[in-house]
């Protein structure tokens, strides 16, 4: 479900009139999150460390309204719920882009996850099933402790979309960190939307 923003009343109708002209209007930033409780909550709950930060990523971008709003014929929808589009890794190292739907529920959430990821191994290309607006683009470089990141972008096609990516696991002395990317479309959101994002998801990854 989702409902149309009302412009004309929207404290950033000017803000979204000036990005969405631009060829290139995603902006995005990298910081390090600290993972140690995560990761020791994760292997408590016997729940992959991947889908445990998955779902922490989808309740904090389903809290803030403005990771809800989507671009669709130059009018701003603000979504209901958002679900993850990740890339799921194949044994013959291609990739395949998923739909894995959020769930408030931890272990119902990590049903559905395992249930597309083995869905996406069986199958062969990118794009396996059709997909709506209501999406994060999400991506892991378990390979690399990254410190910028970029992503390949038609400008020609709508995009409204964040991007999330998470980088490989670092350990020093017990502590856990790994890099994070967020990348959103300036018309929709501003430097103090992504702030929010990720303090929520480090507290929430602290919790």
């Amino acid at each position: 479900m989702k409902q149309k923003l009302n412009l004309d009343t929207w404290n950033r109708k000017e803000h979204f009139l000036f990005f969405k002209q631009m060829e290139e209007p995603f902006f995005g930033i990298t910081t390090t999150i600290d993972c140690t409780k995560a990761y020791a909550n994760s292997k408590a709950l016997g729940i992959s460390f991947f889908t445990y930060y998955l779902h922490k990523t989808l309740i904090a971008v389903n809290a803030i309204e403005a990771f809800r709003y989507r671009i669709i014929e130059n009018e701003i929808y603000i979504f209901d719920k958002i679900d993850a589009s990740a890339t799921i890794l194949r044994e013959d190292k291609t990739f395949g882009f998923s739909l894995i739907e959020y769930a408030e529920d931890l272990n119902e959430f990590a049903a559905i996850t395992k249930k597309e990821i083995a869905r996406i191994k069986t199958t062969t290309g990118l794009f396996t099933r059709e997909f709506d607006s209501n999406l994060i683009h999400f991506s892991v470089l378990p390979w690399i402790n990254f410190t910028s990141y970029s992503h390949a972008r038609s400008f020609s096609f709508p995009d409204s979309c964040p991007k999330i990516s998470f980088g490989k696991m670092m350990d020093e002395n017990g502590k856990k960190t790994m890099s994070m990317s967020v990348h959103v479309h300036h018309g929709l959101m501003d430097g103090y939307h992504v702030g929010e994002l990720v303090n929520l998801f480090q507290e929430l990854m602290e919790a």
